[in-house]
């Protein structure tokens, strides 16, 4: 990999990953920054930065982990002393980006992406590089360009070179929405597919509040009156009486697997794995469903709470995920978790932006679904 010109380049980290921020920089032949980030005996967030930012461009590495909310201060504190002093350029590269799954409207509730991506904008990010959002419509949340790089690559990778006779593997969707994502991988590894649908626990009961006040009931008079103006001026619309129709109440079937995985390796994928139980479900159904090896992949593995000692007590033979999140205790405490190196990509990146070459060859053959 051809490196850049040390002089006007600078690698900042954050206290989320700074062992992936020196991975990049060595990959890259730079030095990283002198950036101090800690904090006070007030729990204030303080950033220091040791060497001269002017006129340089400036990519400040800091992904989400369990102390999520001191991450992004330490990210927003980090990009705006940059901006004031003067930086040409501040690129964030952000390889989880946190409150990610916290995209849609829930409730009386907001979507804090778009607030977190706003936020970015306005303390001086110029440019985001992160990895496999967990919806890509998060990228137009921000008022500046996204790189939403794939770790698709790696673990497909890693499936060809490490694990045996993969070629009688099935892969598995944990749930019908992640079957896009399977069908992706199974494509290129040539490999059939399984769904697993329904789901053993019950959905969340919603709380009952104000909006879920019936609306008022017209009276039977008022109805049939009505009813009788529309007859008689003939009119092709329905009415119907009794107010507004009653959603109906969505029942989940029994757990079930949509395919053959009898006798087979059955390769659970998907994006993030933090809470481990719905995935420890799956693979006791793919166990009871004739799997005789069981393996769960995913970009980011957060693996919060006892996800350790599930994943050991499991079915489970292997949870592979990517380094774009610490997780060096969680594997101290199992040994069936594996990680992946993706510090090649994520400098590649910053080679290319930095050296404006076009971004397209690390896009090559990604597809909508993956």
């Amino acid at each position: 990999m051809g490196a850049p010109a040390t002089s006007d380049i600078m690698i900042i980290g954050g206290n989320s990953h700074p062992e992936l921020a020196n991975l990049v920089a060595k990959r890259l032949g730079v030095k990283n920054g002198g950036c101090s980030v800690y904090h006070k005996t007030n729990r204030e967030t303080m950033v220091e930065i040791g060497d001269s930012v002017r006129g340089k461009d400036i990519y400040i590495i800091q992904t989400g982990t369990k102390d999520v909310n001191n991450n992004i201060m330490e990210l927003l504190i980090m990009a705006y002393a940059c901006k004031t002093s003067s930086a040409k350029s501040i690129v964030g590269v952000i390889p989880y980006l946190p409150y990610s799954k916290q995209c849609k409207m829930r409730k009386r509730g907001c979507i804090v992406s778009k607030l977190l991506a706003k936020m970015m904008c306005k303390s001086g990010l110029s440019h985001i590089i992160t990895m496999d959002l967990h919806q890509k419509e998060i990228q137009g949340f921000f008022d500046c360009p996204v790189d939403n790089l794939r770790a698709s690559p790696f673990l497909l990778q890693y499936i060809q070179d490490s694990i045996p006779d993969y070629r009688n593997s099935v892969i598995v969707a944990r749930n019908p929405g992640s079957a896009k994502k399977a069908t992706s991988y199974a494509e290129r590894l040539r490999l059939g597919i399984a769904v697993i649908h329904g789901e053993q626990k019950e959905s969340e009961s919603d709380e009952v509040d104000g909006r879920y006040s019936p609306p008022t009931v017209p009276s039977v008079s008022n109805a049939s009156s009505r009813i009788r103006t529309i007859s008689q001026s003939r009119s092709r619309t329905m009415d119907v009486s009794g107010g507004v129709p009653v959603h109906p109440a969505k029942e989940k079937p029994p757990i079930n697997v949509v395919g053959d995985v009898g006798g087979r390796i059955a390769i659970m994928v998907d994006d993030l794995i933090d809470d481990v139980q719905s995935f420890v479900a799956a693979a006791e159904v793919l166990k009871e469903r004739g799997a005789y090896k069981i393996y769960v992949m995913a970009t980011h593995g957060l693996l919060s709470s006892d996800a350790p000692r599930l994943i050991e007590d499991s079915p489970i033979d292997e949870v592979v995920v990517t380094n774009t999140v610490p997780h060096e205790i969680q594997k101290m405490q199992c040994h069936k978790i594996k990680t992946v190196d993706i510090s090649i990509m994520l400098s590649e990146a910053i080679r290319r932006i930095h050296n404006k070459e076009s971004m397209s060859y690390l896009f090559k053959n990604v597809t909508l679904e993956d």
